[in-house]
């Protein structure tokens, strides 16, 4: 039985057919809404400086969709020595914290899903980044992160300026449009 998760049906259907472009332009766009959190909330550490730099890296190279990183495992490796991906004895309790640790959980979800193609991947990445904003509506007094899994709907052409002007993905269509 498979793990249920918080995306539709039919984005999970969408990823597993898809192909691997399909897949890691969900994943970019998913690890590109869980950006903010991360610099955010770590930019003002000068001891992070490396990190923060690392995360906007690689958040950039997840949008060349028509091909894996070529360093996608190396940069897994990396994420993984993260503060927020080790774990901890006493568990994550600061807010900062827990945001934290969802924004590296959905950047490792797409690096592994892009290096790999791997649509099991992608929907974890999905779920994460989902279960990251519905927390976050849930803790602020006016939510403004509502999110369901049609936000990630890989049959829409969002036009946010890191998609304009590539290739993306729109199923039963023309395989590949422009934005």
């Amino acid at each position: 039985m498979a793990l249920k998760t918080l995306l539709e049906e039919a984005v999970v259907e969408a990823l597993h057919v898809g192909g691997d472009e399909a897949v890691r332009l969900y994943v970019a766009a998913c690890a590109e809404r869980m950006a903010p959190l991360f610099i955010g909330l770590r930019s003002g550490d000068s001891g992070r400086k490396a990190d923060v730099d690392f995360f906007v890296e690689s958040v950039g190279g997840l949008w060349f969709a028509d091909r894996p990183l070529p360093d996608a495992a190396d940069r897994v490796g990396r994420l993984e020595r993260f503060p927020e991906l080790q774990s901890a004895e006493e568990g994550i309790t600061g807010v900062a914290d827990t945001y934290t640790f969802f924004a590296g959980l959905v950047l490792r979800y797409a690096l592994l899903a892009n290096g790999s193609g791997n649509a099991d991947h992608a929907v974890s990445c999905g779920h994460v980044a989902l279960t990251a904003m519905g927390m976050l509506d849930q803790n602020t007094r006016a939510p403004r992160f509502v999110l369901t899994s049609n936000d990630f709907n890989l049959s829409r052409c969002p036009a946010p300026p890191l998609v304009c002007g590539r290739r993306v993905w729109r199923p039963g269509g023309s395989d590949f449009a422009r934005c």
